[in-house]
């Protein structure tokens, strides 16, 4: 893994702790990781964090100085090279596994686990090692195409191929240097689907050993700069039960505890498997209303060895608002600020999250970063969605 930050300027723990303090150790920046620090301190547990990118020997020396219970690491965030020397010398749990980050930054290596080792069903599928190979792909397999860099932060890279004119331009854009690049691309079929839905799946340890446990279904659906959510996402019984062991057969597989967030494409009864994640993922932030316990707090519990549940409260929706990549301009005056809130609070049982564009850790991230979350519960889940469409809409009005 190529590092994406001056060496000579190796992350530092925020509060360095004294010896054998913290219990958890966080290697993340960025917002999602924030929220699981607040679920792990809400359990009492002390938490050091890491921002940025850390070198193995860098998270090694962390790691001796703070003395941590557990190693909590983003994948994208530290290369697997230092989980596994960390997690071999046994005194230190870490999580993801270090086979479970492999496997979520290598497209080809996990989708030939899915298809060819647990025959899971996919899309089609091939992979392509330079714009020959995958121009001779589109020929055989028709259009449209996604294609999309085997190794790269989610969303990085990726194109729809509609004609033969899109394959290089696709080509340039997947393998164009990002951090993780491997100069290598996925190309599937576009599979008709009637909802992508995450699977939010928890593994944790019962006393019989590892258990796993399901969220109800999320459908989501993502625009330019936003992505709605809601809970539950109604499935025929069959395709709940399909998703279900498909969640749980790639899950058991990656291993370790923790929320796993499996990616599916669902059309009438037949589910594919698409993706998975050892960690929250931004379509679960509908949980932070919707569930007793939100994904964050499911995470840290499951990590923790502690009991879990997996209730949900209320059908809920949020609207996930992303701040531009560059400057988003001048903030609202506060009069401005205090009318589109009131506008947006005034839908029945809406909630709502701002972010300054000063964000901390949004350059350390890979992730990108909220401007505002827009939430809202109901009877069912039309009309949650309803509601936060009706919030988010207020909300735009601040820029």
């Amino acid at each position: 893994m190529t590092d994406t930050t001056d060496s000579d300027t190796a992350p530092e723990p925020t509060a360095p702790p004294a010896s054998g303090a913290a219990e958890v150790m966080l290697l993340g920046a960025g917002q999602r990781s924030g929220e699981l620090a607040q679920a792990f301190r809400h359990l009492g547990v002390e938490v050091t964090t890491v921002g940025g990118y850390a070198d193995a020997d860098t998270v090694v020396a962390l790691v001796e100085t703070a003395n941590p219970r557990y190693l909590v690491a983003d994948a994208g965030s530290v290369p697997t090279d230092a989980l596994v020397a960390l997690a071999e010398r046994g005194d230190v749990e870490v999580f993801p596994t270090p086979r479970a980050v492999r496997l979520s930054l290598d497209k080809e290596g996990l989708r030939r686990l899915a298809a060819d080792e647990l025959g899971l069903p996919t899309a089609p599928f091939w992979f392509a090692g330079s714009v020959e190979e995958l121009t001779a792909i589109a020929r055989h397999a028709g259009f449209p195409l996604t294609v999309t860099p085997v190794a790269a932060a989610p969303g990085e890279g990726q194109s729809v191929l509609l004609r033969p004119d899109d394959v290089e331009p696709a080509w340039q854009r997947a393998v164009a240097g990002g951090p993780l690049s491997l100069k290598r691309v996925l190309a599937e079929t576009v599979v008709e689907v009637d909802v992508e839905v995450t699977m939010l799946t928890v593994r944790t340890s019962g006393p019989a050993g590892p258990e796993v446990v399901f969220c109800e279904p999320i459908g989501h659906q993502a625009g330019e700069r936003t992505l709605e959510a809601w809970q539950p996402q109604q499935l025929a019984p069959s395709a709940l039960d399909a998703a279900k062991s498909i969640a749980a057969r790639i899950v058991n597989s990656m291993g370790g505890r923790g929320v796993f967030s499996v990616e599916l494409l669902v059309r009438g009864d037949e589910v594919y498997f698409s993706d998975v994640r050892p960690y929250p993922q931004d379509s679960g932030l509908v949980t932070l209303r919707s569930q007793r316990l939100s994904e964050f707090e499911l995470h840290a519990r499951a990590i923790l060895g502690l009991p879990v549940d997996t209730i949900m409260i209320s059908p809920g929706a949020v609207e996930v608002g992303y701040a531009e990549p560059a400057a988003d301009g001048a903030e609202p005056d506060p009069a401005q600020r205090r009318l589109v809130l009131a506008d947006a609070l005034a839908v029945a049982e809406s909630d709502v999250r701002l972010f300054p564009d000063s964000s901390p850790d949004s350059a350390t991230s890979d992730a990108p970063r909220w401007r505002s979350l827009a939430t809202a519960t109901a009877p069912d889940p039309i009309v949650a969605r309803d509601r936060v469409r009706r919030v988010a809409t207020a909300l735009r009005r601040l820029g």
